[in-house]
């Protein structure tokens, strides 16, 4: 017999895709608290989310940056939906933004989408902005930035692939990183290093996830 919701840890049960979301009239209803995923085209984002809830092919991994082009919705299984039965949170992975390739309209629709949703939606509570560790924060990851505290949006940097450089870059890369982010007024002051090739720091992106949306387990 299944064991209760309440007895299942967040991150240790199935989850479903419940929803893509193209334009902001095909949002589903609010209700349980939101976190999503931002960052550019090809930084991990889809690996992160499925290596964050264990579950190979949740989100849509692909070697062809920009394929992630709507607010793709997951929430843990096992909920109705209905009444009281609500799933504690749902993740958003958002559009990968900085593909040079994707043409100026699909772009500008993509910022639309992403801006309206930032601006206009309750129950997001936080947004977790992915940096490639072998890069550092890029323009247009600034300009990402500068739109999140425009909206007034709660976000944090999470630095992925750390196991693609040298060990101790990653202390310094976060010190760097948190200089960078000292002054915005939406930054969230705790930088994370993830990578989910080795699972490495996805114990304190889910505790980090957990304490944001209010998750007692």
């Amino acid at each position: 017999m299944d064991a209760p919701h309440e007895e299942k840890p967040l991150f240790g049960r199935p989850w479903i895709f419940i929803r893509g979301v193209p334009s902001m009239n095909f949002l589903p209803p609010q209700g349980p608290l939101e976190v999503a995923f931002a960052g550019r085209s090809n930084v991990g984002k889809s690996s992160l989310i499925n290596a964050l809830v264990g579950q190979r092919g949740l989100a849509r991994t692909s070697n062809t940056p920009g394929r992630t082009q709507e607010l793709n919705f997951f929430v843990p299984e096992g909920y109705s939906g209905e009444g009281d039965d609500l799933p504690p949170m749902a993740l958003v992975d958002m559009p990968g933004y900085g593909y040079a390739q994707a043409p100026k309209d699909q772009v500008d629709a993509w910022t639309k989408l992403v801006f309206d949703y930032l601006r206009g939606r309750a129950t997001l509570k936080r947004v977790y902005v992915l940096i490639d560790s072998r890069h550092g924060i890029k323009k247009n990851d600034e300009d990402v930035l500068t739109l999140l505290d425009k909206a007034a949006v709660s976000y944090q940097v999470v630095l992925t692939k750390t196991d693609k450089i040298k060990p101790p870059a990653v202390p310094r890369l976060i010190a760097e990183t948190l200089e960078k982010i000292r002054k915005r007024p939406a930054a969230y002051p705790e930088v994370l290093a993830t990578s989910s090739e080795k699972v490495e720091g996805l114990d304190d992106l889910r505790r980090a996830i957990g304490e944001t949306v209010g998750y007692r387990p």
